[in-house]
């Protein structure tokens, strides 16, 4: 299953929930959208649905106040099991390979958990982020870090990679052996306190060891901010407010969830015949 040359494939995922995936995608998409780019927007978590549910949101919102919102064409599918479980990969791959002829990107949430589709979209990711919450409970999706007893001390180690690293590997390896463009892993430090701590530390100076073993990008995401869970039910982004909610001015910590989610879309560093394509 191959994407067209003129398609970026954005995947967001990891094998834990809570980690803001489908925030950080819903987010994506309406920024790629407002910059000009054609979108659409694929949910793999066929249980939770959650930006499925986050779109759906942002529709009831439109209908109700006739704000202007920019919308992906967005699929999603009905959960299945065993036998089944197989013809539900291909029909995503049948709707995957309709989309690339159609649109500049495509972002894909995946579900917090391993499964065929999930597994199947991290084959087709040109860009995989894999969004953390900046703790060691979540750091442990990526890497077996040993040593707790030398906590004060910050002598931490890595002692192996996980079920989910090891994944991410093979997939990378695939791509290399179809020849296609390695995968640019991002991993995205999320909820992050404005708050100095030693577990903050210790978590960034983990991360970038893990960064050169394993060969992903470590990027900022989005602080800690009531806001970005507030903006669900509404179906709204950051990128919204301020022209959506009738112009009300922007508080100085919405200005700066604003600089979050442009400063990430920064980050993907999509290739230029994307940004071509955008601006065209």
């Amino acid at each position: 299953m191959k994407a067209s040359k003129k398609t970026h494939t954005i995947v967001v995922a990891n094998e834990k929930g809570g980690s803001g995936k489908s925030t950080t995608a819903m987010h994506l998409v309406v920024a790629l959208l407002r910059r000009g780019h054609r979108v659409a927007s694929i949910d793999l978590d066929v249980r939770q649905r959650s930006l499925t549910r986050y779109i759906e949101n942002r529709r009831a919102h439109a209908s109700a106040t006739g704000a202007d919102l920019v919308m992906p064409e967005h699929v999603t599918f009905a959960p299945q099991s065993g036998p089944a479980e197989r013809r539900l990969r291909d029909e995503f791959s049948t709707c995957f390979k309709r989309l690339s002829t159609l649109y500049d990107v495509i972002v894909i949430d995946t579900p917090g958990s391993s499964t065929l589709l999930s597994r199947a979209a991290h084959a087709l990711a040109d860009t995989l982020i894999t969004p953390i919450n900046d703790s060691f409970v979540d750091l442990d999706v990526l890497a077996k870090v040993e040593g707790w007893n030398d906590m004060k001390s910050g002598a931490l180690r890595v002692a192996g990679p996980t079920h989910y690293s090891e994944m991410v590997w093979e997939a990378k390896k695939a791509r290399s052996t179809r020849g296609q463009r390695p995968v640019d892993w991002i991993v995205m430090r999320n909820r992050l306190s404005s708050l100095d701590a030693r577990n903050k530390r210790q978590v960034e100076r983990v991360l970038g060891e893990l960064a050169r073993r394993f060969g992903f990008r470590l990027v900022p995401g989005f602080g800690e901010r009531v806001i970005y869970r507030e903006l669900f039910l509404s179906g709204l982004t950051m990128i919204d407010l301020g022209e959506a909610e009738g112009g009300d001015p922007l508080t100085l910590s919405h200005v700066a969830a604003r600089q979050e989610v442009r400063a990430l879309v920064e980050a993907l560093n999509l290739p230029a015949v994307v940004k071509l394509k955008a601006a065209g």
